[in-house]
């Protein structure tokens, strides 16, 4: 049989799904995989899943109706295909595991390298950059956006065809057990962690236990796999021994088997610096400021280096990626204003990374205006870490602080308790406020940093500050 959507039928998938025929025509074929009833393509296999707030078998008429082949529903539910619907239901455990069991029998009908990356914070632009590299010299799939959990990575699974020869998959999480779940779907060739820290504490608890969850990788990959690991990160060397395995590791201390020489901070151009891999040497700009992206780039090469891609290709790779909106991309303004766009997500780590390298880019000589949102699924650590958050903001000598949020007061505090004139440290209520403070004491040749996580949606300021000050205005 070859694998390729169409060329399969129903009766080909009951085994991977490790289900039962519960009605219709096991000889229909299969075009494809969804799991949003909005979303079907005639001939294609509709998982039923249920979730907190949603309940895919209430649509799974609806997704015969549209044209779908094959209906997977649990065990226990009764669904009344319609009369003229054409379409065969398979009955299994968990729908949403067998959307998995599916996703792995779809992985290993293809002759694929496949590496994942999971981390908590840089796993987006690591995997990125990753890609970017690997692209130079064949065909590479890899998750969109960060479609990284345990429908997002499946989906992109499904996406795998003939000529695709490299994969890279994003995993992430915020429960224990998420990212086991997903090393056993991908089954990688290569799986990294580009770090530990604290997010998803709500979930996890503690560092230990984000340390724990990540680590998870290494517990499930194949012992051919080779595994990558941040040599910088104490924490998550000290968890990653327990299971006695073979490392290669990247970062900036001299015992790291991958690691940067000679750095030069070039401001909002980038870094370069003298890539070094046990005795190998190549020159690499990356066009994107700050350390934390100087560690991603490492993470990448490393990744491509365990996959057989030649100094030049990484060099290249590296060079030519542009970066991400939302994730610390660099945005230029009239008047010389600088625009960081970091609104894509946030916890305490990454905040810190991002406000050093914004410090960096500033270099004294520049006025810092910040403007955060509030941090998700921190627990207990909540009001602490906005807090802290604010200290951060202070600790670069930002001359202003717009905070927005549930804790945008905890931020205001900390703020001012580390030094920051209060007068100068705003909370607002809404973007358009946060846009018009920013906006009114805009000098030329200042540089705006914003960050949140997704669910504040403060990418709305970073849209509206670009409105205002459009380099054509």
């Amino acid at each position: 049989m070859t694998a390729r959507w169409g060329n399969i039928k129903v009766e080909d998938i009951i085994s991977p799904l490790k289900g039962r025929l519960a009605g219709g025509n096991p000889g229909l074929p299969v075009t494809g995989v969804s799991t949003d009833s909005r979303e079907i393509l005639k001939g294609c296999i509709f998982f039923a899943l249920k979730g907190e707030r949603f309940d895919g078998h209430d649509f799974a008429v609806k997704a015969m109706e549209q044209g779908a082949s094959c209906i997977v529903i649990n065990k226990g539910y009764r669904i009344d295909a319609p009369s003229e619907a054409d379409a065969a239901i398979i009955a299994v455990e968990d729908t949403l595991k067998a959307l998995g069991e599916l996703a792995s029998w779809w992985r290993h009908q293809f002759d694929v390298k496949v590496a994942a990356i999971t981390g908590s914070a840089g796993k987006t632009t690591t995997k990125e950059m990753t890609a970017a590299i690997l692209e130079m010299s064949t065909r590479t799939l890899k998750n969109r956006g960060n479609l990284n959990n345990l429908i997002g990575l499946p989906m992109t699974v499904f996406r795998l065809e003939e000529g695709v020869s490299r994969m890279v998959l994003e995993m992430g999480m915020n429960m224990p057990g998420e990212i086991r779940r997903l090393t056993e779907i991908a089954d990688p060739d290569v799986g990294l962690i580009t770090n530990v820290g604290y997010a998803h504490l709500e979930g996890l608890g503690d560092i230990e236990g984000v340390a724990r969850a990540k680590t998870e990788l290494l517990e499930k990959m194949s012992p051919e796999g080779r595994v990558i690991l941040n040599g910088d990160d104490d924490i998550l060397m000290k968890t990653a021994k327990r299971f006695k395995r073979d490392f290669m590791t990247f970062g900036l201390k001299q015992e790291n088997d991958v690691r940067a020489e000679g750095v030069r901070n070039l401001g909002k151009d980038g870094i370069s610096f003298k890539l070094c891999c046990r005795g190998s040497y190549g020159q690499v700009l990356v066009p994107l400021p700050g350390m934390h992206n100087l560690l991603n780039a490492l993470a990448a090469a490393s990744v491509a280096m365990s996959m057989g891609e030649p100094f030049e290709n990484i060099s290249e790779g590296l060079k030519r990626y542009e970066g991400l909106n939302g994730r610390f991309k660099t945005i230029q303004l009239a008047d010389d204003i600088i625009l960081v766009d970091d609104t894509y997500n946030s916890n305490p780590s990454s905040l810190r990374a991002a406000l050093d390298a914004v410090r960096d880019m500033a270099a004294g000589a520049k006025r810092v205006i910040v403007g955060l949102g509030e941090m998700m699924e921190l627990g207990d650590k909540t009001t602490r870490a906005h807090s802290d958050a604010g200290r951060m903001v202070a600790d670069i000598g930002a001359s202003w602080f717009f905070a927005m949020g549930e804790h945008a007061g905890d931020m205001i505090r900390g703020a001012v308790e580390s030094g920051l004139t209060s007068g100068k440290a705003v909370g607002v209520a809404a973007y358009g406020d946060m846009i018009a403070g920013i906006d009114d004491i805009l000098r030329p040749g200042d540089i705006v940093f914003l960050k949140a996580s997704r669910r504040m949606g403060l990418d709305a300021v970073a849209r509206g500050l670009q409105e205002k000050r459009s380099r054509e205005v």
